[in-house]
């Protein structure tokens, strides 16, 4: 799989671009790698999709900060992206004109054509709506990664018609009031000249055309209520709380409009030994004062299995074993955490009448005083070591 290069660099803006320069560097990328500015050049095709897809994250504050934080898998599947890693050619044109301009849009193609001709451009239809599920992960499924089915409730293309919402192809016929242009134009006199504005056609909601025989299983909209079984791929190191998104996979846009996008919030099933602090995993081990004096090889579990370590003869209560890279992995980078071991010395709260006389032989003898040494280091510290 290549490495999908970083948004910024792709549209030339440092992270600390605003709306309007963001927008600004998109346009300049986009009209130069236009697919009708470089006719069968597969490369320029890519970099349009690439600055497209670069757009769509950055433009939009949430995604955005998603991708600040957590890099591409941040904003997407297993490789970044948008679930696909890929964006439609008729998801970017439908928003095309949004961001250019649509006096910007006709001249550009010679004298208002656009990519759907008639002298302007034509939506398809009504953008679908988002959608948001929650998907539960086990610790294990956090540190592997995961491929999860879902079922999701949502509106989905009509068989019937095929999103057309017309009984058949020929059961439309041009809109009369923008003449199939899909847009009205309007001609203001003002003390500095003519001035021409441009408004998506009332009628036809900038389609262009109008149904005249609607397909009668989605009633002219195109799409139905329904439920699609959607694969989705889970990066190693997402946290609670992430979100996720996979372009294309939300409901249904109205008469062919492109699909909205799944939202993916990640919630973490609580694991009933070990507990999770950033990268690292933490786990409280309890032994008897015998075990700390004597030492002793123990199992402790980890997110991958069972791992066995050694406790040293003498060890004290609060003492902390480090396994190293037996953590949680990163979402953007190769850094991998730890886990610790809290060592608790436990101590009986009954005692039986033999074990009060031995105990009380054992407390007069030095051995039994406390007498930390200066290396021994305190809880402060240890929490400084932790964390450093």
């Amino acid at each position: 799989m290549s490495t999908k290069r970083d948004y910024y660099e792709i549209l030339g803006v440092a992270k600390t671009a605003s709306q309007d320069e963001i927008k600004k560097a998109y346009r300049k990328v986009a009209m130069q790698f236009h697919p009708d500015r470089n006719p069968g050049n597969k490369d320029a095709e890519e970099k349009f999709k690439e600055a497209a897809e670069s757009y769509e994250v950055l433009s939009d504050p949430d995604k955005r900060a998603q991708y600040d934080r957590f890099g591409h898998a941040g904003v997407g599947g297993r490789g970044g992206g948008h679930g696909s890693g890929h964006m439609n050619m008729d998801d970017i044109f439908s928003n095309f004109g949004d961001i250019f301009g649509e006096d910007i849009f006709g001249s550009f193609f010679g004298g208002g054509g656009g990519r759907s001709g008639g002298g302007g451009r034509r939506s398809r239809g009504t953008r679908g709506s988002n959608l948001r599920v929650k998907i539960k992960l086990t610790f294990e499924e956090i540190a592997k990664g995961a491929s999860k089915k879902i079922k999701v409730k949502k509106y989905v293309t009509c068989n019937t018609c095929s999103g057309l919402g017309a009984k058949d192809k020929n059961a439309f016929q041009s809109c009369t009031t923008c003449h199939g242009s899909g847009q009205v134009r309007k001609v203001t006199q003002t003390f500095l000249g003519q001035m021409q504005t441009v408004t998506t056609c009332p009628t036809c909601n900038g389609e262009g055309q109008i149904i005249t025989n609607k397909c009668t299983s989605c009633k002219g909209e195109g799409r139905q209520y329904g439920e699609e079984t959607v694969s989705i791929d889970i990066p190693a190191g997402v946290m609670e709380g992430m979100q996720l998104s996979m372009s294309g996979k939300g409901n249904a846009g109205e008469r062919g409009g492109a699909p909205g996008d799944l939202l993916i919030l990640v919630e973490e099933e609580p694991h009933p030994e070990l507990q999770r602090d950033g990268l690292n995993v933490a786990f409280d081990l309890h032994i008897s004062f015998p075990e700390a004096a004597f030492g002793i090889s123990v199992e402790v579990p980890t997110i991958d299995g069972k791992a066995k370590i050694k406790v040293p003869p003498g060890t004290q209560s609060g003492k902390i074993f480090r396994l190293k890279g037996k953590g949680f992995p990163s979402v953007n980078s190769y850094e991998k955490g730890d886990q610790l071991i809290h060592v608790n010395v436990w101590t009986p709260q009954t005692l039986t009448a033999d074990e009060k006389t031995m105990l009380e032989k054992m407390q007069h003898s030095g051995n039994f005083k406390p007498n930390p040494e200066k290396s021994d280091k305190g809880f402060f510290e240890k929490v400084k070591d932790i964390f450093s």
